[in-house]
């Protein structure tokens, strides 16, 4: 054959005209495993927004005051358990960007949305809208900052005690890899914006945490975190068991000898 020769394998060019081929792409049937992946990140997307949403209202559970963003929390790192379990560290880290995308994009438009003229007859007034979408930059920084670390943290530690255990001991990397991020979290949100911010901010009416205050808010949170963990193991099992067996039967996995076309 010529070193001129642009005869391209068919491999390469069926592989080729599926990627340009957008009329094909818009009427393909989505495989299983890619309806599933759209599932959990959906999850995990939706739980992300909704722990911000209600992060402002605070409940007592045993004494300590908790705030209501901690109920849905714990679910973003259960779907990048499932993620990691089904599809592998790649396909989990980049549901953790998408999110961070996410956030700074919905922060981005509540600023705007905060800092618009509010309509003389508007049912919602500035200073209610405030109360619940007010931004504050202590607080948004370091969810931010807590949230990228412990997630990324969270998938590096799952991938770690699978390869360890040969995928054996699920229970293990599901808790062991929750438990420690979990940790990572909620220290560094209640560092940075309760006694880190206060210092920087200049603002003399906040004052940053006392050691006390800060272990108590810590211990408090991450007990709930923890409780919360230890539940959702059988939810993985359950899950990831059916999951798998829903991918595995998808008629074109069958036929392609379990490589989906």
């Amino acid at each position: 054959m010529s070193t001129t020769d642009t005869t391209t394998d068919p491999v390469e060019q069926r592989s080729t005209f599926t990627g340009r081929d957008l009329e094909r792409l818009r009427t393909a049937d989505p495989a299983r495993a890619e309806r599933a992946f759209v599932v959990l990140a959906g999850i995990f997307i939706g739980a992300l927004v909704i722990t911000n949403a209600i992060a402002g209202k605070f409940f007592v559970l045993f004494g300590q005051e908790l705030s209501c963003g901690i109920i849905a929390y714990p679910v973003t790192f259960l779907a990048t358990d499932l993620i990691s379990e089904i599809y592998g560290r790649r396909r989990a880290n980049t549901v953790v960007g998408a999110g961070f995308v996410v956030s700074v994009f919905i922060t981005l438009v509540v600023w705007i949305a905060n800092n618009a003229p509010t309509y003389a007859e508007s049912p919602v007034d500035a200073e209610s809208f405030n109360v619940v979408f007010g931004l504050l930059p202590g607080v948004v920084f370091g969810s931010m900052v807590a949230y990228l670390v412990a997630q990324f943290v969270d998938v590096q530690i799952f991938e770690f005690w699978r390869r360890l255990t040969d995928g054996k001991y699920m229970w293990l990397r599901n808790n062991g890899s929750t438990f420690f991020s979990q940790l990572v979290d909620t220290v560094l949100v209640v560092t940075i914006a309760l006694v880190i911010w206060p210092e920087v901010d200049g603002n003399p009416a906040t004052d940053p945490l006392g050691y006390e205050t800060w272990q108590g808010i810590v211990f408090g949170q991450y007990l709930f975190k923890l409780g919360i963990a230890a539940l959702d193991t059988p939810i993985f099992y359950v899950a990831t068991h059916y999951l798998t067996n829903w991918i595995q039967a998808d008629p074109r996995t069958v036929a392609t000898n379990g490589v989906p076309d």
